[in-house]
């Protein structure tokens, strides 16, 4: 049993920037995660690729629309929707790539695979292949992240019905995109595929959308959305989808 003084079960965030400090501070880390990139949610299939495809989509809009105020003719704007999504894998990669040579730096242990805990301070590890591999720790960390929340009624279809993990990476501008929430990150991905010529719909089930923000700024936004070409129908529950 390979033993360690710290075993941190998940690579995102919490989990990655745990296992730095400790082994900054003189301890013997270790890092579990069943990915095999490091970064979590957060930085594979969230914050980090959504902010990248709406600086590019961000930059579309403006040529096809905005330039010309400026006295920039641009005669013929192209979507090359492959350039773009390849661009959001590269800077994911770069960062991932970071996260590992801090790993590398600080001399953490990296177990790929799943992490269950077995008993006071043990690990079991299970790799994709089925093998087990057993880690004993004077203290654990339970890291293990975020998943989409699924509705009553809907199932995952292909890319037809998904999460906002396929909604980063459609193959082609979807013709009517739904998207069920008007928090931030429905928000994020609806403009997204607004800009690049998806028509847009928000479901949301409240009678504004942004919750947990401001009032009056999310009035705001809702105003400005709308301006941008997003319908919303507010107030709506969503019962099943096909």
């Amino acid at each position: 049993m390979t033993q360690h003084d710290l075993i941190v079960i998940g690579g995102g965030p919490g989990g990655y920037t745990a296992a730095i400090r400790a082994a900054q501070l003189g301890l013997n880390a270790a890092c579990v995660e069943r990915e095999p990139k490091l970064g979590g949610t957060c930085l594979r299939i969230g914050c980090i690729p959504s902010k990248a495809m709406l600086e590019s989509s961000e930059k579309f809009a403006e040529a096809k629309h905005k330039l010309a105020e400026h006295g920039v003719k641009a005669a013929s704007v192209e979507l090359d929707l492959p350039t773009m999504l390849r661009r959001k894998e590269q800077v994911v990669d770069t960062l991932c790539k970071g996260v590992d040579g801090l790993f590398r730096k600080h001399k953490i242990t990296r177990y790929v695979g799943y992490g269950r805990l077995a008993g006071p301070g043990q690990v079991v590890v299970t790799a994709d292949d089925g093998g087990t591999q057993q880690l004993s720790g004077k203290h654990i960390i339970l890291a293990p992240g975020s998943r989409p929340a699924l509705l009553p009624g809907i199932e995952l279809h292909s890319d037809r019905v998904g999460t906002s993990t396929e909604a980063l990476s459609f193959a082609e501008v979807p013709k009517h995109l739904v998207v069920v929430g008007g928090g931030y990150i429905g928000m994020e991905l609806g403009s997204v595929w607004n800009r690049l010529g998806a028509k847009v719909t928000v479901l949301e089930f409240l009678d504004r959308i942004l919750p947990g923000t401001d009032s009056e700024l999310a009035g705001e936004a809702l105003k400005l959305f709308q301006k941008q070409g997003i319908e919303f129908r507010l107030g709506s529950r969503v019962t099943s989808a096909k």
